[in-house]
C-alpha cells in the first residue's frame, strides 16, 4: 500500500465520526500523490503526512451563558491549532448549530494549505461553537462571547494564534470577544482580526474575501483569452463572501442574477441590487424573502435552486457541500466555463471531479477565497507598526497577493503536467512552503 493510501486510511480509522475531516485529508492528499511519490521514502522515515494530518493541540471547553430569562445554557468551544510551520495559528470562529470537531478539524486543515498560498506568514487553525448567534438579543451574544473568551484567551495571542471572523461571527461578536481577551489578559493587541476601525480594524477587511474571489477568477479568464466584462454569474450565499462577491464583480462589468439564504433564494433578471442586498442582510437582518419588495422584476423561491439558472459563472459562498454532483452536471449542461469557491469546500468531491472532467475551469476555496486571511493578516501588520493603511493601499495589495496566488497554483500544475488542474495546483503549492519549513525546522 502506498504511503498516501496508508494516511488516508489511518485518519478514517482514527477519526470515524469526522466525515468532512475525512474529505478534506483525501482530497489533498490523492492531489499531492505526485509530490508524495516522488518523496515517499524521506517523508515515510520523517512520518511527515502524519505530523501533517494531526494538530498540534486540539481544544474542546464548555461554554455557559445565561439568557435573557436568567436560563443557564451550555454550549461547547472549540480551537484546532493545525500548523505553526510558517507562523502563528490563523483562522475563523464559527458559531453555528452545526459546528463540532470533525468541521472545525477539516477547516483547520484547509486553513494550513489556504494561508501558506498568501505568501504571508501565517499558520493554519480554526475554531468555533455549536452556539446559534441567530435571534439572540446583543446581551445574549455578549454573555456568550464573554464566557467562550474567558476560555479560549488562555491559548491564543499576537504571536501565537490570532482568531478571526466566520460563519455566525462579525464584527457585534469580534468585539465582544476582544473586548474580554482585553480585560482579562491586560493586553491591547492585534489578538483578533476583523475588529472594528476604532480599535485595530483595517479598511477593506469585510470586503476582502468577496473581492478577493474575483480578483483571482478575473487573472484566471484573463490569462484563458476571457473577459469577465458582460458574463453572467449564478451566486450562493448572502453573507459577508456572497455580498462583496457580487459587489465586485457588477464593478468588473459581469451581472450577478442570484442569490440565496438558508430558507430560499432569489432570481433577478436585471441583476442583484447590491445595496437593497446589504440594507435586507446586513442593515435589517431579514430574510431574502424581502427582496422582491425592493425589485419588483424579481422572483423569490423558497428551497434550494441557484444552479437551476443559467450562467457563465458560478460562484458558490454559501456553506460546505452545498454544490452536488447533481447541480454541476446541470451547470455544466447549462454552459458554465468557469467555478470560483468563495465559502469553504463548498463543492462536493464527485461535483469538483465532474468539473475537472468536464473541461471547466475551476478554483478551489483554499486559493479563491484566501483573500479573507490574507487581509487578515495584513490588519496583524498594522496592528504590529500601530498604522492604519487607506482602503486603497490594502485593496491594492489584496489584489496583487490574489494574482500572484493564481499565478503560483497555475505554475505548480504546468509543473506536474497538470495544466489547468487549480485544485492539484492549489495544494501542491501550498504544500511545498510548509513542508519545507517543517523539514528546517526539525521532527517538532
Amino acid at each position: 500500500m502506498s504511503y498516501v493510501d496508508e494516511v488516508i486510511e489511518t485518519v478514517v480509522k482514527e477519526n470515524p465520526s469526522e466525515p468532512e475531516f475525512h474529505q478534506a485529508v483525501k482530497e489533498v492528499l490523492e492531489s499531492l500523490r505526485p509530490v508524495i511519490e516522488k518523496n515517499e521514502a524521506k517523508f515515510r522515515r520523517d512520518a511527515l503526512l502524519e505530523r501533517l494530518v494531526n494538530p498540534e493541540r486540539q481544544i474542546k471547553f464548555r461554554v455557559p451563558w445565561i439568557d435573557d430569562n436568567g436560563q443557564v445554557h451550555v454550549n461547547t468551544g472549540y480551537r484546532v491549532q493545525f500548523s505553526s510551520a510558517i507562523g502563528p495559528y490563523k483562522g475563523g470562529l464559527r458559531l453555528h448549530p452545526s459546528v463540532n470537531l470533525g468541521i472545525i478539524k477539516f477547516l483547520g486543515f484547509e486553513q494550513i494549505f489556504k494561508n501558506s498560498l498568501t505568501g504571508l506568514p501565517i499558520g493554519g487553525g480554526k475554531g468555533g461553537s455549536d452556539f446559534d448567534p441567530k435571534g439572540k438579543s446583543d446581551r445574549e451574544v455578549m454573555a456568550f462571547c464573554q464566557s467562550f473568551m474567558s476560555e479560549l484567551c488562555k491559548y491564543i495571542g499576537a504571536d501565537t494564534d490570532v482568531p478571526a471572523g466566520d460563519i455566525g461571527t462579525g464584527a457585534r461578536e469580534i468585539g465582544y470577544m476582544f473586548g474580554e481577551y482585553k480585560k482579562l489578559r491586560g493586553l491591547f493587541e492585534g489578538v483578533l482580526t476583523g475588529k472594528g476601525l476604532s480599535y485595530g480594524g483595517s479598511l477593506a477587511r469585510t470586503e476582502a474575501t468577496g473581492y478577493g474571489v474575483l480578483y483571482i477568477l478575473e487573472e484566471m479568464l484573463k490569462c484563458h483569452g476571457i473577459d469577465i466584462k458582460g458574463k453572467i454569474i449564478t451566486v450562493s450565499g448572502s453573507g459577508n463572501v456572497a455580498t462583496y462577491a457580487i459587489e465586485k464583480a457588477t464593478q468588473l462589468g459581469a451581472k450577478v442574477v442570484t442569490c440565496s439564504d438558508s430558507t430560499g433564494w432569489v432570481y433577478d433578471p436585471d441583476g442583484i441590487d447590491v445595496p437593497a442586498l446589504k440594507e435586507i442582510k446586513e442593515k435589517n437582518r431579514q430574510r431574502l424573502r424581502e427582496y422582491p419588495k425592493y425589485r419588483p422584476n424579481a422572483k423569490y423561491f423558497d428551497g434550494k435552486g441557484v444552479w437551476t439558472v443559467k450562467s457563465d459563472i458560478a460562484i458558490p459562498c454559501a456553506t460546505q457541500n452545498e454544490l452536488t454532483l447533481e447541480d454541476a452536471k446541470m451547470l455544466v449542461a447549462n454552459g458554465v466555463i468557469a467555478v470560483a469557491e468563495g465559502a469553504n469546500m463548498p463543492t462536493t468531491a464527485e461535483a469538483t471531479e465532474y468539473f475537472l472532467d468536464n473541461k471547466i475551469l475551476f478554483l478551489p476555496g483554499k486559493a479563491a477565497n484566501a483573500g479573507g486571511v490574507a487581509t487578515s493578516a495584513l490588519e496583524m501588520s498594522q496592528d504590529s507598526e500601530r498604522i492604519k493603511w487607506s482602503f486603497e493601499e490594502v485593496d491594492t495589495k489584496l489584489k496583487h497577493i490574489m494574482i500572484n496566488l493564481y499565478h503560483s497554483i497555475d505554475d505548480a500544475a504546468k509543473k506536474y503536467e497538470m495544466q489547468d488542474n487549480f485544485v492539484v495546483g492549489a495544494n501542491i503549492a501550498g504544500f511545498e512552503k510548509v513542508v519545507d519549513a517543517m523539514d528546517a525546522q526539525g521532527i517538532v
